[in-house]
């Protein structure tokens, strides 16, 4: 694996990381104005081919360029839902889609004028995200959905769902199926979710299907290809959905390392104390080995989506984002542990990332089957 960054992969990271779409310490970002922010700096253009207005930049590019951009914008919600958007339903109709459908969605969600949301998830399936209760009965050229989807990233906001039901519950696994529904298509409904702990800036809902009728021209792939093509969603989600938090990890920690020099206790810089500076040290440890691991995970993605790197990506820049912004709330004191200081808010937006795309213990299951031990 070469690391050796060009001179357009420099600038395109150096650019984002510039990016100025950053809310205030201790206020929520999101909303339309930082969307658009990411459009305009071409953000969910990264990987989107050329001729349907991307920039298509491969996977290893894609992480360079987030990290960068993560390091500039601090909204880790706003940036968790953009990914959602890039990588739940962009990958997958440039991957399985048809001509008509890469022409009709693509350069919208490419501009960042469509949103996108991935409406997989149901009440009694959690991370069992095959074993689904919503169906599609087939008749004549069309299908008819009806289900309930919970906990879908972007719901109230997207324009186009990418929408996962089985043909019959005796096929299982074998049976599930993808369609792209539009928002506005006679049918489906889109209804309020919890509200969250953090990433108050991905906005969550319930899309509710109820005798929604789908031309086949809305089918993604072939019929029962939909755990396929899940598994494809799940390898660059979990590769590329969280890699802005490495830049954020590396801004907090810089941030912790200002202040382990600036304040002072008992006549000494706190850095000075080992507990002080030995903590930053293993964040930072965590930090490179969740870099390297995403680094790896993204440059044999196209090539192998089977591996189980994906789930240790996840897995690794998740904890690691959560024991970064613990640690700063400790290293800031008192101030730490204001809103002021924004620590809280990452906090909580970091713990969000332990749970979504899979809970951290089942990228231990996945990982440990991978190894050949289920």
């Amino acid at each position: 694996m070469n690391l050796e960054w060009s001179a357009e992969q420099l600038a395109l990271h150096n650019r984002l990381r510039e990016h100025g779409g950053s809310p205030a310490p201790g206020q929520s970002g999101g909303g339309g104005a930082s969307w658009q922010a990411l459009a305009a700096d071409q953000v969910m253009a990264l990987p989107v081919p050329v001729e349907y207005g991307g920039l298509g930049h491969s996977a290893l590019t894609c992480a360079f360029a987030l990290e960068g951009l993560g390091y500039g914008c601090r909204d880790i919600g706003l940036l968790v839902s953009a990914g959602a958007h890039m990588w739940a339903v962009q990958h997958p109709i440039v991957k399985f889609g048809t001509p008509q459908q890469k022409a009709t969605y693509l350069p919208g969600l490419a501009s960042g004028t469509l949103t996108g949301a991935h409406a997989i998830t149901e009440t009694e399936t959690g991370s069992d995200a095959l074993a689904m209760e919503a169906v599609a009965v087939k008749d004549g050229t069309k299908y008819r959905l009806s289900g309930r989807k919970r906990f879908v990233t972007n719901a109230p906001l997207a324009d186009v769902f990418l929408v996962y039901a089985t043909l019959g519950q005796q096929f299982g696994f074998t049976g599930v199926t993808a369609f792209l529904v539009e928002r506005d298509h006679p049918g489906l409904k889109v209804e309020a979710e919890y509200q969250k702990a953090g990433l108050r800036s991905c906005p969550w809902g319930q899309v509710v299907l109820d005798d929604c009728v789908v031309d086949e021209s809305r089918r993604l792939g072939a019929e029962k290809q939909g755990s396929k093509i899940f598994a494809s969603v799940m390898a660059w989600e979990r590769t590329l959905l969280l890699a802005p938090l490495l830049g954020a990890v590396e801004a907090q920690l810089e941030e912790c390392v200002q202040r382990s020099l600036s304040r002072r206790q008992f006549r000494r810089r706190i850095a000075s104390f080992q507990s002080v500076s030995n903590r930053i040290v293993d964040l930072r440890v965590r930090l490179e080995s969740a870099r390297n691991v995403t680094y790896r995970a993204a440059w044999e993605l196209a090539d192998n989506e089977e591996s189980f790197y994906p789930e240790m990506v996840k897995l690794a820049i998740s904890e690691a984002a959560v024991a970064t912004f613990e640690g700063a709330m400790q290293i800031f004191g008192g101030y730490g542990y204001t809103e002021e200081a924004g620590i809280e808010e990452r906090l909580r937006d970091a713990l969000g990332t332990r749970i979504s795309s899979g809970t951290s213990d089942m990228q231990r299951s996945v990982i440990a089957a991978k190894l050949g031990m289920r």
